[in-house]
């Protein structure tokens, strides 16, 4: 009887940033801009009272945030941050966060361990993964 094999599955903790960015609800959409180019990140997490209360992207700033017209020195990232904050459990496969993110119209996720947040995994993360590994 012949083996069957399934693919190799790295856990999203090997491809996720570990680097957690953040961001206060009440800086300007223009202070989110400048942190994510000088960090060369496309989401920071917005953390609010000792959690973590959403997440701000560069599609949030340009949908939500140009888009609109809203001023970006004056517009706070309360007002275009997506919410709630959706997660991935690091036990979760490449395919499951893939999965999440396009039901969801996202390009970055949480990553989260026993109910604490231990990274984000972007588009491009799995891109790399499913370029080098998805099909061994």
């Amino acid at each position: 009887m012949p083996i069957q094999s399934r693919p190799l599955q790295r856990p999203l903790v090997m491809m996720m940033c570990r680097t957690l960015r953040t961001i206060s609800p009440d800086a300007t959409l223009l202070e989110a801009a400048w942190l994510m180019r000088d960090a060369k990140v496309g989401a920071l997490l917005v953390q609010e009272a000792g959690h973590y209360s959403g997440l701000i992207s560069e599609s949030d700033l340009v949908r939500k945030g140009m888009a609109e017209s809203r001023p970006p020195h004056e517009t706070l990232v309360r007002a275009v941050m997506s919410r709630p904050l959706l997660s991935i459990d690091s036990a979760g496969s490449a395919h499951e966060a893939s999965e999440k993110m396009a039901e969801h119209g996202i390009r970055h996720l949480a990553v989260s361990d026993e109910g604490q947040i231990v990274g984000i995994i972007s588009v491009r993360d799995l891109l790399r993964y499913f370029k080098n590994w998805g099909d061994v």
